[in-house]
């Protein structure tokens, strides 16, 4: 399983990597270039599933439609 994802804000193009929980799905992230709240793409589950390089934990165990 993959634990890294790197978020690109769709706002400003702010890059970061970040470490995704395990446990539980990340609704926000707040982007360290604009400041802008992201939140999920309608459909999705978390931030790491719509602005991220790989998806969350829980949707690499279980496939899409299986998270929290």
């Amino acid at each position: 399983m993959i634990l890294e994802s790197t978020l690109t804000c769709p706002l400003c193009g702010h890059v970061k990597t970040e470490t995704m929980p395990t446990d539980a799905c990340q609704w926000f992230y707040e982007c360290e270039g604009c400041h802008a709240l992201l939140k999920p793409k309608l459909g999705d589950c978390c931030v790491f599933c719509s602005w991220g390089t790989v998806p969350c934990p829980p949707i690499q165990e279980h496939g899409k439609g299986h998270c929290c």
